[in-house]
């Protein structure tokens, strides 16, 4: 399963803005390899990211209309090893840890650190 994926999926299921921490601690992948994948995903135009204080904050990007289909069948996709799943719950378990409505506390995993 593409980490690419995986990071498209946990979005359009949330909705949710997230910074890098989060998707570290959400996906269980090391910071440098979601940080290479974030930014192929900014290049081909499907995130945006805005700097709020320290951190850096991802969200789908929802025009040209055309991505609403793709966001559908990345949501459509089967989950028959659990993955989405496990994603979705470590993310919500990860927002959990925001005050004010945002990261306030950086990568949480140590596994997922390097």
């Amino acid at each position: 399963m593409t980490r690419r994926l995986r990071i498209i999926r946990l979005k359009v299921m949330t909705g949710d803005e997230s910074c890098l921490c989060e998707l570290v601690d959400s996906l269980q992948e090391p910071s440098y390899k979601l940080s290479r994948h974030l930014k192929i995903l900014r290049q081909a135009g499907l995130l945006s990211s805005q700097k709020k204080g320290r951190w850096v904050y991802h969200r789908l990007m929802t025009k040209p209309a055309y991505l609403e289909q793709l966001y559908a069948t990345v949501q459509a996709l089967p989950n028959s090893n659990g993955v989405y799943h496990a994603d979705l719950k470590r993310f919500h378990d990860r927002l959990c840890l925001r005050e004010g409505g945002r990261c306030q506390v950086g990568i949480q995993s140590c596994s997922a650190q390097n």
